[in-house]
């Protein structure tokens, strides 16, 4: 029988910045990863795909990007960022190693992964493996329906997809980014917008994520009253631009409201498009407002730019939406689904979820002791799913089983008890 102190269950961005902060702390530990490190960013993306953030942020302190720091990596260069850091670490990271099953030690302290390479018992299992684990699908179109559906997830480059013109559902940074390239590879496309937000890539000289820290926005700690469900359409692609939807439908493309329902073959949309739309030039306005009031403020020599706030007249498929689109009759071929993705911790079998199979937790600490929670969306605060946030958010998880550690050592030093699972 294995024993260690900690198991720490995905080898991602998380993983590693969990072992980071762990070994800091000389705690005994083990990360967990079923395919290889960084799979995800791998084989889970399109081919295309940047990180929406630039080099010289989206990064952990202890390395920086072998690139200039204004680019946009590539995400085969981001998941060799993650092999170069578990290298400089000498991470004890195993690769190829599924968790089946993570339990309570019957009568004992600790816990009983069962691993497809054997049980390890450990003190306190980590969960982080964030949050894109299922891919989500609206249950609107039935898999017998005549055409082709294909979530974001599964999606690489427009040869893979069947000939026609392409539904996008979902207008974040991936639907933009995704119904972009397809439009530019001579696809017809019709791209479903949701409620979302909209900030500027560069703004004044400053890229959007300096102007999100010095303005503090990526420290606030929940969502705004109704955006919770609220996609952000960002974009780190050709150099970094501003997502601009108007723009694009002038070059093309074919807005629509959200996908509300299927029937017969065609599908049907709400009648929110303009809505949705000056929602995001609002968001999109008020990070100007923002900037513009701090660099007064802090005497900033910033060029202005006044035209940044030109918002284009609305195109003919915004003036005169949409409501419904034959699939047949337009040629659609593909609906692709940028609809994001649910959690799935069915491994874990702790009472510690809510009926909906979210983690109960605080701050990623739940409230079953020994089990913590990590990488999740807005666990902390705003930048906690993103690279930066996770290694800050990683470095409180350990100093929490530091902390439960020495009571415990304290209790075995007392009493003499060593039933726990002992660390080495």
């Amino acid at each position: 029988m294995e024993r260690t102190d900690t198991v720490v269950v995905g080898g991602g961005q998380a993983g590693i910045a969990m072992s980071e902060h762990l070994g800091r702390l000389g705690i005994a530990h083990v990360v967990l990863e079923r395919a290889r490190i960084a799979e995800r960013w791998r084989s889970a993306r399109w081919d295309s795909l940047v990180a929406n953030g630039p080099a010289w942020h989206d990064r952990f302190p202890g390395l920086e990007f072998s690139c200039p720091s204004g680019d946009f990596p590539a995400k085969e260069r981001v998941a060799d960022y993650f092999v170069d850091y578990a290298r400089m670490l000498n991470a004890p990271i195993r690769e190829g190693v599924e968790v089946r099953r993570v339990t309570r030690r019957s009568r004992a302290r600790g816990f009983r992964v069962e691993t497809s390479d054997g049980i390890i018992e450990a003190m306190s299992v980590v969960a982080a493996t964030g949050p894109f684990q299922r891919p989500l699908i609206p249950p609107l179109v039935p898999e017998s329906a005549p055409v082709h559906q294909r979530h974001s997830a599964d999606y690489r480059n427009p040869d893979q997809l069947p000939a026609g013109a392409v539904l996008v559902v979902g207008a974040g940074s991936s639907g933009a980014q995704i119904a972009e390239e397809l439009m530019q590879a001579g696809r017809k496309v019709f791209l479903s917008v949701g409620p979302h937000g909209r900030p500027p890539r560069r703004y004044r000289g400053r890229d959007n994520v300096w102007w999100l820290g010095v303005l503090g926005k990526w420290d606030m700690d929940t969502p705004g009253p109704g955006t919770e469900h609220v996609s952000i359409a960002v974009s780190g692609a050709g150099g970094g631009r501003t997502v601009d939807f108007r723009r694009l439908a002038q070059r093309g493309m074919v807005l629509v409201g959200r996908t509300a329902a299927f029937e017969g073959g065609t599908i049907r949309f709400d009648g929110d498009l303009k809505q949705n739309l000056a929602s995001g030039d609002a968001d999109y306005l008020s990070m100007l407002d923002a900037a513009d009031a701090f660099a007064a403020a802090n005497g900033l020599d910033l060029p202005e730019e006044p035209e940044a706030r030109h918002i284009p007249e609305d195109p003919d498929c915004v003036r005169a939406p949409l409501r419904s689109l034959d699939l047949a009759a337009e040629g659609v071929g593909t609906i692709l689904w940028a609809t994001g993705y649910g959690l799935d911790y069915g491994w874990l079998d702790i009472d510690t979820f809510d009926d909906r199979g979210r983690p109960i937790h605080s701050r990623g600490v739940s409230p079953e002791r020994g089990v913590y929670f990590l990488g999740l969306p807005w666990q902390t605060r705003r930048g906690s799913s993103f690279i930066w946030g996770v290694w800050h958010d990683a470095g409180f998880i350990a100093d929490q089983i530091a902390i439960q550690r020495g009571y415990m050592q304290h209790h075995d030093a007392e009493t003499g008890d060593t039933r726990g699972a002992s660390s080495r």
